[in-house]
């Protein structure tokens, strides 16, 4: 059967529609969903039968650590695992991270760096890093509040296949393995986002995507 393709604004989601697909998500099923650079692949990250899910939908298993997205620094200090106690006692992520992320977060930019144990290791791809992005979209930002913790943002697509920027293409690779797309309209998206992997005060480009690499050595300088 293909999936149930469900229309939503993607700029002031409505609230059932946000609440439907986050029950979706609560019974461990993968969702399609419009982000702000192309269409994800939604689902719970600590959920080890909706990980399973994704690889399944996605036509492999992964390499790759699979994206998490957040909607707030908080939620992405709790994956990490190189965080400093300050005297406050309030965790900190260590300083090129916290620069890159008040610089870049919401919005086209994906940060790898050592998960903490609280993620599964199924969800680093055995790599023991997990893949942190806060996208500059509304729809992510209210679902994650609706289902209340992260969820996964890899690319809605056949592996190997175009990325989508629109529900009908989504609809078109993946119409017969989901059973939910939210359909936002064209997200108008030309490029992925940029990854970047940080190792202490090592940095490296994974990709370059939506960010230019210059203007994150210019915020690292």
């Amino acid at each position: 059967m293909p999936a149930e393709l469900l229309r939503v604004d993607a700029q002031s989601p409505q609230n059932e529609v946000l609440r439907y697909a986050a029950h979706f998500l609560t019974r461990g099923c993968v969702v399609g969903i419009p982000t702000d650079t192309f269409y994800g692949l939604a689902a719970d990250p600590f959920n080890l039968a909706a990980v399973d899910e994704i690889y399944r939908v996605k036509g492999r298993p992964e390499t790759r650590a699979l994206p998490i997205l957040v909607n707030s620094l908080e939620q992405a200090l709790m994956l990490l695992r190189d965080r400093e106690e300050e005297p406050d006692g309030v965790p900190r992520a260590p300083r090129k991270f916290m620069r890159l992320a008040q610089m870049f977060w919401p919005g086209g930019l994906t940060l790898v760096m050592d998960a903490s144990n609280r993620v599964p290791l199924k969800v680093t791809a055995n790599t023991g890093k997990v893949a942190l992005r806060w996208p500059k979209s509304a729809l992510v930002e209210q679902l994650i509040n609706e289902f209340e913790g992260p969820i996964t943002g890899t690319s809605a697509n056949v592996s190997g296949f175009p990325s989508c920027s629109a529900a009908d293409q989504v609809m078109k690779q993946l119409g017969a393995r989901l059973p939910l797309v939210l359909d936002g309209g064209d997200t108008g998206a030309a490029l992925p986002s940029t990854i970047i992997e940080l190792r202490g005060e090592e940095w490296k480009v994974l990709r370059e995507g939506a960010i230019p690499v210059v203007e994150i050595e210019k915020a690292l300088q």
